[in-house]
């Protein structure tokens, strides 16, 4: 299972989309059980894309990022390519098909 990048300001945040090609942001909040379960299937599934740089944000801590990505419900996860989103699922996350969705943008970017 690869490991997420804790982040734990709105700067942070910003800061890790900018600096690399293809980031990946799994936002949560604390008491979420979704969320916490979600995370390690995430991380596994993730092995298949090791271009992605991931990092994981917790919306309790950090208020700012629901209004900085218009986030209504955990978890939220998002794609960027060269710091635009290109790939946003939240809260109920049917594993097969966003991991077909993610190959096809990832296959895209990289071919």
């Amino acid at each position: 299972m690869r490991t997420f990048k804790e982040l734990h300001t709105i700067e942070a945040v910003n800061s890790f989309i900018s600096s690399n090609p293809l980031s990946f942001i799994y936002i949560s909040r604390t008491g979420c059980s979704v969320c916490h379960a979600l995370l390690p299937q995430i991380g596994k599934l993730m092995e298949k894309f090791p271009n992605i740089q991931l990092a994981h944000i917790n919306s309790t801590e950090v208020e700012e990022v629901a209004e900085r990505f218009t986030v209504f419900s955990v978890p939220a996860m998002l794609l960027f390519i060269e710091g635009k989103e290109f790939l946003r699922e939240a809260r109920v996350v049917h594993m097969s098909l966003f991991e077909e969705k993610l190959q096809k943008i990832y296959d895209g970017y990289m071919n």
